[in-house]
């Protein structure tokens, strides 16, 4: 039975969007990829035995961790120093789970804790409030949070901050002492999760100068 003209052509405009449609679902793009979250690791999984007779230093202040806006997000940045050092680039898939300040405040925190009573900014207010005294507050900035390409083939996480103690008292606030510091470890591998070890490195080392320095007596 010979098929009349018109159903043809039905016949052949189906099979041709049925062609298309199948060429369509064929170029979908794939599903985004996620970005890898990283951070500095879960630190000690044992806290470290306080030394017998070792008395408790004063309760700290730790006020929030500035830096600038280059800083606030959760990119992943680092620099090309044998091309252009002044050139920050972010990298694509890699990103950390916090701001690096909230990560080095953590890690900080944790620190400091070991050795004295650590303190909020509210928990200060309320015992400056109750007691009458205002412990001494110590005021970080992150200048510098990257990882550092020396050259195509070498690396490091650089870290720099400033720090600065304040004692406040009656007449106003005096700062005891202020130093910056800067840190650098190198990178096991030239990439997104090599910078991520070397700045947890870098940051677990100037965490450790900073504990050092504010416990000095004064």
């Amino acid at each position: 039975m010979k098929m009349h003209e018109p159903l043809k052509n039905a016949a052949g405009i189906g099979a041709l969007l049925a062609a298309l449609l199948l060429a369509g679902c064929g170029a979908l793009p794939d599903k985004p990829i996620r970005a890898t979250l990283y951070d500095f690791g879960p630190g000690p999984v044992s806290a470290a035995p306080a030394r017998a007779g070792t008395p408790a230093l004063p309760p700290l202040a730790l006020a929030d961790i500035e830096a600038n806006t280059r800083l606030d997000g959760t990119q992943m940045l680092y620099r090309l120093g044998y091309a252009d050092a002044n050139e920050v680039r972010p990298y694509g898939q890699s990103r950390w789970s916090q701001a690096p300040a909230q990560l080095l405040r953590q890690r900080l925190r944790e620190a400091l804790a070991a050795t004295r009573p650590v303190l909020g900014p509210e928990e200060s207010a309320s015992i400056a409030r109750t007691e009458g005294r205002v412990p001494d507050t110590l005021r970080v900035t992150l200048v510098e949070f990257s990882h550092f390409f020396e050259s195509p083939s070498a690396s490091v996480g650089l870290i720099r901050v400033n720090a600065t103690l304040i004692r406040t008292a009656p007449g106003g606030d005096r700062v005891l002492a202020q130093r910056s510091f800067t840190v650098q470890r190198p990178a096991p591998s030239n990439d997104a999760p090599g910078g991520v070890k070397a700045l947890a490195a870098a940051s677990d080392a100037v965490v450790a100068d900073i504990v050092a320095w504010v416990s000095q007596p004064r």
